[in-house]
């Protein structure tokens, strides 16, 4: 409230401390998408993935019900993807074996990030739907980020920009010598 007792107008100065992050509006909007994005089963990414050599699709672990691939927009250095082999958008699609084996695996997934890069958390989560965040929407996928203290700053925000240490094919290779399922 202003020292009058009304409420300050938009632009007003209050309290509160804002970050302007404008640009991520191209992503809710669904701008920054590559080029012939299609989330169908015959061209979604997830489906295709298991099927091209595991350097080219940067796949990390394969499994009977799901498969490990790092994430080619990382958050962080060494996130991974656990996507079940099956176009299923929803978590409750998910069957017995599946919902198992993409447990074990975000466990896998930990251990080795853990000991190889010695990870000191994770956020661990899927975005359900499109107005949740999800950028491939109709494949369900469990995102497994690997955190460190002090790991954030406003590189991405301010230079729009993100610090990766290593290239991805190297991160795989890695991931995949040390990967114990």
């Amino acid at each position: 409230m202003t020292g009058d007792g009304e409420q300050p107008g938009p632009g007003c100065p209050d309290e509160l401390e804002r970050l302007w992050t404008p640009h991520r509006m191209a992503y809710i909007r669904g701008e920054a998408r590559p080029a012939g994005h299609d989330d169908s089963v015959g061209s979604c990414p997830f489906c295709r993935a298991p099927g091209m050599g595991d350097a080219d699709s940067l796949v990390v672990a394969k499994g009977i019900s799901v498969f490990v691939v790092l994430n080619l927009y990382p958050y962080n250095p060494g996130h991974l993807l656990v996507c079940p082999y099956r176009h299923v958008a929803d978590y409750p699609e998910l069957d017995a074996e599946e919902t198992a084996e993409l447990a074990q695996f975000t466990q896998a997934a930990m251990r080795m990030v853990r000991k190889v890069s010695g990870a000191h958390g994770f956020n661990l989560g899927m975005n359900q739907g499109s107005v949740a965040g999800a950028g491939i929407a109709a494949h369900l996928h469990q995102h497994v980020v690997p955190r460190w203290g002090g790991d954030t700053n406003f590189m991405p925000v301010i230079g729009r920009t993100k610090m990766l240490p290593q290239l991805l094919a190297d991160t795989r290779r890695l991931f995949a010598d040390h990967w114990v399922g």
